[in-house]
């Protein structure tokens, strides 16, 4: 198998499962709703502090998307990370509430700057990241469940986006109210229903922890995400409610009103969480790096999870979340690798539709490749294909990665569409990989590639 403890690589983790992410923040602009009650307002983007890495980055480029894009490349090509395969991220806020024109030029230098080349329209640049030596595979967007409807869906898949990551924190009305977020459940199941019926893969971003709240409630609501069919995110981000320099938190705290979790408590419920975590689900992040000198009150280390695992392996927990469990990461820990692999289908309602999940996994259960496929009403729509291990360049054999695994999948989910009575399947792709689905006998159907099934 391959072995990713090359010493020519730093932070190898980076292309561990498979892509290589880069980050992208915008310009400093505040919420339309205001300022969440943890949000600080610091003259940076929304809910980050002046010190944050990615915000450092960007503050120095003036928040030039094509300048930010071009520098990460460079910074990955150093650290001898391949650059093919881009997932690009849109930080810093609502992206959507932004004015149309800073959205569709921002998205179109992301392109350019991986094209290494101006075009004149974002088309045009879309067009030649088709086959350009940094693709686009991935487009992730933020954006808070009131900002999700049906135009800004439309204008997201114009982008190129595939992926999309709501700020849902709770899901409770009354603590909505309390934290001044300015949207409500509601806003969460509709924006939820919308994005799978056009085939994005969903993340939620959780924060246990918040004013109204306490363990056994957030427990209880994370317990809900996943029993109720309006919600079940295909990943998630657990950013545990920490007192902010610069927030409206910050006075609650000072006069004795708030009280955040302890580092303990924290740890007992954040295991509790990741337990109750479904096989079909990522948990992608767990703690914000907010820098110490920005931290009022609140644990104060970044590296939580760690903590966390630790307790996990000593205590012998099996989870099923996928990163517990991907082929990568269990190399990178030098597990013995069993290489025998099976497919694995499971399927589960949700948001009114039925959710095919179909994994290459190997008798340890450990998660080589995955294929998310939706039908309802005779309907078909890929929503992710994806196979783990560490991001090769395109063209590349590797142990996992470019062995046809893919291809397998996606030969599975056709034979599942087909049988459901679907007469075409739609697959929710990536601009840089496009072309791995016309070698399928995908054609271009904008904004998705489509395949009649005979």
């Amino acid at each position: 198998m391959v072995h990713l403890k090359n010493p020519a690589f730093r932070k190898p983790t980076k292309t561990i499962s498979g892509v290589t992410p880069i980050a992208v923040m915008l310009k400093p602009r505040q919420c339309k709703h205001g300022a969440c009650l943890y949000c600080p307002s610091l003259n940076v983007p929304q809910s980050y502090t002046p010190e944050s890495p990615a915000v450092l980055r960007a503050r120095m480029l003036d928040y030039d998307p094509y300048k930010q894009v071009r520098t990460r490349l460079k910074a990955f090509q150093v650290m001898k990370h391949p650059t093919s395969k881009i997932e690009l991220i849109v930080m810093g806020g609502t992206f959507l509430e932004y004015p149309k024109s800073y959205q569709e030029n921002f998205i179109k230098r992301c392109y350019d700057a991986l094209n290494n080349k101006t075009s004149r329209t974002l088309e045009q640049a879309k067009k030649i990241n088709e086959s350009a030596m940094h693709r686009c595979i991935a487009l992730c967007i933020e954006t808070r469940p009131d900002v999700c409807g049906e135009k800004e869906i439309q204008r997201m898949l114009k982008f190129g986006a595939t992926r999309v990551e709501l700020g849902v924190q709770a899901i409770d009305d009354k603590i909505y109210k309390i934290v001044n977020r300015g949207h409500t459940v509601k806003d969460v199941i509709k924006a939820t229903k919308l994005l799978r019926d056009n085939g994005f893969k969903i993340g939620y971003h959780i924060m246990p922890g918040l004013p109204g709240s306490n363990p056994k409630k957030d427990l209880q609501m994370f317990k809900e995400l996943f029993a109720n069919e309006s919600f079940k995110p295909d990943q998630l981000k657990i950013y545990p409610c920490q007192v902010i320099k610069g927030s409206n938190l910050e006075k609650l705290y000072e006069q004795g009103k708030y009280k955040p979790y302890t580092e303990q408590q924290l740890i007992d419920l954040i295991i509790k969480m990741l337990r109750l975590v479904p096989e079909y689900c990522r948990v992608m992040r767990i703690m914000r790096e907010i820098p110490p000198q920005y931290l009022i009150a609140g644990t104060l280390r970044i590296d939580l999870r760690k903590l966390i695992e630790k307790e996990i392996r000593e205590k012998g927990i099996k989870l099923n979340e996928i990163r517990s469990r991907e082929i990568g990461i269990m190399i990178r820990e030098g597990k013995k690798i069993d290489k025998h692999l099976k497919l694995k289908i499971m399927s589960y309602q949700a948001s009114n539709g039925k959710e095919y999940f179909l994994s290459v996994i190997n008798k340890q259960n450990f998660l080589f490749a995955l294929c998310r496929l939706r039908i309802k009403n005779k309907q078909a729509i890929i929503r992710e294909l994806h196979v783990y291990g560490k991001s090769l360049s395109l063209g590349e054999k590797g142990q996992i990665q470019h062995t046809g695994l893919g291809k397998q999948l996606m030969q599975e989910a056709e034979k599942i569409a087909k049988n459901c009575g679907v007469k075409k399947l739609q697959v929710i792709a990536g601009i840089g990989a496009r072309q791995y689905f016309y070698k399928l006998g995908y054609k271009l159907n904008e904004p998705y590639v489509s395949k009649e099934l005979k």
